[in-house]
């Protein structure tokens, strides 16, 4: 290893030599790339890091003088892969300039891949408004190249999100328009009755028992296979559960679903929100406030 980062630096001195050194503007900056390169394998052979993406960044700026815009983007995603491994938010930087460089160059689905993965990196790091804005770019551009498989999965996410964070009416919306699209589709259909159920357990943190119903309604009119699945029966249970304001039988329909078909994380957090909400009511107005 030390070998390695030894040569990374020979290398890194070289092609400092060569970019402040006289040659025609071409051929010192391709030479130095093509040095710089070398010095930055060396260094990720060695995992240091920090010096792998610092040099891969010098490469990305060789590659713009020479206006080589899909090398100098790949040499930015170098550079972040690099960054992965000490530095989440330099990762970020550098595919944000990544991105940029695509974009500019037409490379669209390109572009929407990295925005995907910032979001995923900003998830990660639990910056979910962040996580937000580039899955809803990262959709939008998928959708520009009909890389429709894609566009939902990102788009998938923002509704996750929004949800988590209260923004109801943009999830349900999100969930609505995938379970339409699916509905056409042999290999999707059968994920529909999913999307549904999601829109649903948004539709119950709502708390307004009419709009369940209504859509409720709704979502067997457009699927008509959705009235005889569980996930049908379990919004059913739930919001006469709502409607009676018992939360036992809240209670009973979630256990009984969960003991068919596994709830997950997020499933169970719109559920909890929604029994809160259900046992705020049951136990009537504090009579200290009243």
């Amino acid at each position: 290893m030390e070998d390695q980062t030894a040569k990374g630096e020979d290398f890194l001195n070289k092609a400092e030599k060569k970019i402040n050194g006289w040659a025609l503007f071409s051929s010192k900056y391709e030479d130095a790339a093509d040095l710089y390169e070398k010095s930055a394998n060396s260094f990720k052979i060695a995992k240091a890091w920090d010096r792998a993406a610092e040099v891969y960044i010098k490469l990305a700026g060789c590659h713009l003088k020479l206006d080589s815009k899909h090398e100098a983007a790949s040499a930015y995603v170098d550079a972040a892969n690099a960054y992965k491994k000490i530095s989440p938010k330099d990762a970020i930087s550098c595919l944000e300039q990544a991105v940029s460089q695509f974009m500019e160059i037409g490379r669209f689905n390109m572009a929407a891949r990295y925005c995907k993965e910032i979001g995923e990196l900003c998830e990660a790091q639990q910056n979910v408004d962040q996580a937000i804005a580039y899955f809803e770019r990262a959709a939008d551009l998928f959708q520009s190249e009909e890389v429709a498989t894609s566009a939902n999965q990102c788009k998938l996410k923002v509704a996750e999100f929004a949800a988590q964070q209260e923004q109801y009416p943009k999830a349900i919306e999100i969930y609505e328009e995938i379970a339409r699209q699916s509905l056409n589709n042999n290999l999707l259909k059968y994920s529909v009755k999913g999307y549904l159920l999601n829109a649903g357990l948004c539709q119950l943190c709502k708390d307004d028992v009419v709009a369940i119903t209504n859509a409720l309604g709704k979502y067997q009119d457009l699927d008509p296979t959705f009235t005889g699945t569980r996930e049908c029966k379990l919004l059913t249970d739930l919001a006469a559960a709502m409607d009676e304001e018992d939360i036992g039988k809240f209670t009973d329909a979630v256990k009984e679903f969960d003991s068919m078909t596994r709830l997950d994380a997020w499933k169970t957090t719109m559920l909890l929100r929604a029994k809160e909400a259900l046992k705020a009511k049951e136990d009537g107005p504090d009579p200290d406030l009243t």
